[in-house]
C-alpha cells in the first residue's frame, strides 16, 4: 500500500500544507491548524509538504513549531526559488541565493536538513544547470537530502537530471488538469523520479467545495483563475453532478473518487491534497482504500478531460512563471 520516494517509504497521499497558510484566504487559526498537521501525522500520513513561499515563511514556521519533535516521523519536503524580499514576491533561481534561503528554511522548520528540496519555480534568467549545481552542493553539505522541481517540462527535467538525479516533480495534476500527461509522467518514468500531484482535486471543484464563486474571499487565488470566472466555471459545473452520481456508485466520497483515480494512474505518483478540515483530512486518507474498475475509470475520463473543462488553469502573469507543456485548452 505504501510508496517509494527518494528511497524513503510513505503513506501512498500526502498532506499539502499551503492552505493552512497561504492561497485560499485568511490564515487558519493556528489551533486548528496545529490539529490538522498532528492528525496527518495521526492518521498516518508521512510526507508533509511546504514552502517558502506559503504565508512567505510562515508555513514553514508552522511545520517547524508543531511538527519538529516528530521530526524522525515523516519525509519533510520544502521549496526554494519564490520568497519575498523588501515586500516582493520574488523568482530567483540564482545559486547564492538558494544557498541563502534554505538555511532560512531550516531555521524556520527547526531542522537540520529537508528530505526532499524543490526548485519551486525555475527562474528561466538562470540556467536549470545553474539552480540544480546549487542544490546538488546543498546535498553535498547535508542540507537536504534529494532534489525536486516544480512545474517543469520534460526537456527541462532531463536537462536538471544531467547535472544531479532528481527524485521528484511536483506538478498540478487531477482529472481536470492533464499537462503531466503530454510529457512529463513518461519521463519521469525514465529517469526514475516521482511524480507528486498537487492540487488533486482541482482546487476543490472535485470535492463538491465550491458552490459559488462569488463567494469566494478577494484574497483567494482561483479568483484569478480562467476556469473559476463565473462564466466558465457555470459550464464547468455541469461536470459536477455527473461526476458525483460516479462517486455514489462507487460508494465514495467526490474527493476520495479524485484521489482514487490518480492513485490508479501509476504507483509512482503521489497526491498531496490540501485541507484546513480534521474531516476532510480524513476524507482524503481514506481514498487509500477506494479501488476503480477499469470500466469506472474510462467514464471519468470520459466525463472530465481537456475537451469538456473550460477555461485554463492559469492565466496572465502565472502563466509565464511554469515551464510545463500546455495544452490547448478552451476558453
Amino acid at each position: 500500500m505504501r510508496r517509494q520516494i527518494a528511497g524513503f517509504e510513505v503513506f501512498p497521499i500526502g498532506l499539502g500544507c499551503m492552505s493552512l497558510s497561504h492561497g485560499y484566504g485568511p490564515p487558519t487559526e493556528p489551533a486548528q491548524a496545529e490539529a490538522v498537521l498532528l492528525g496527518a501525522l495521526d492518521d498516518g500520513v508521512t510526507l508533509f509538504d511546504t514552502a517558502a513561499l506559503y504565508g512567505f515563511g510562515a508555513n514553514e514556521e508552522l511545520l517547524g513549531r508543531v511538527l519538529s519533535p516528530y521530526r524522525s516521523q515523516f519525509m519533510l519536503a520544502s521549496k526554494c526559488g519564490i520568497f519575498r524580499e523588501d515586500g516582493q514576491r520574488r523568482i530567483d533561481g540564482r545559486p547564492e541565493t538558494l544557498r541563502r534561503t534554505c538555511e532560512d528554511s531550516l531555521r524556520r522548520l527547526r531542522t537540520d536538513v529537508i528530505d526532499l528540496y524543490y526548485l519551486h519555480r525555475w527562474d528561466k534568467a538562470v540556467p536549470i544547470e545553474e539552480s540544480v549545481g546549487a542544490l546538488s552542493d546543498l546535498v553535498a553539505a547535508g542540507k537536504i537530502r534529494h532534489i525536486g522541481l516544480s512545474e517543469v517540462s520534460a526537456g527541462t527535467l532531463r536537462r536538471a537530471h544531467a547535472v544531479h538525479p532528481i527524485a521528484a516533480v511536483q506538478s498540478e495534476y487531477s482529472l481536470w488538469t492533464r499537462n503531466p500527461e503530454i510529457a512529463v509522467l513518461q519521463t519521469c518514468h525514465e529517469l526514475g523520479a516521482v511524480f507528486v500531484a498537487f492540487s488533486p482535486l482541482a482546487r476543490g471543484f472535485l470535492a463538491d467545495g465550491v458552490s459559488d464563486v462569488a463567494a469566494l474571499h478577494e484574497g483567494d487565488l482561483r479568483t484569478r483563475m480562467p476556469r473559476f470566472q463565473p462564466d466558465a466555471y457555470a459550464q464547468n459545473l455541469r461536470l459536477l453532478e455527473p461526476y458525483k452520481q460516479i462517486a455514489r456508485e462507487q460508494g465514495c466520497s467526490p474527493a476520495q473518487l479524485a484521489l482514487a483515480w490518480l492513485l490508479g494512474r501509476d504507483a509512482r505518483i503521489i497526491p498531496i491534497p490540501g485541507t484546513t478540515s480534521l474531516t476532510h483530512l480524513r476524507d482524503n486518507i481514506g481514498a487509500a482504500q477506494v479501488h476503480l474498475s477499469a470500466t469506472t475509470i474510462a467514464a471519468l475520463d470520459a466525463l472530465i478531460n481537456t475537451d469538456t473543462v473550460v477555461g485554463a488553469r492559469h492565466g496572465g502573469a502565472s502563466l509565464t512563471e511554469i515551464d510545463t507543456e500546455e495544452f490547448s485548452e478552451r476558453t
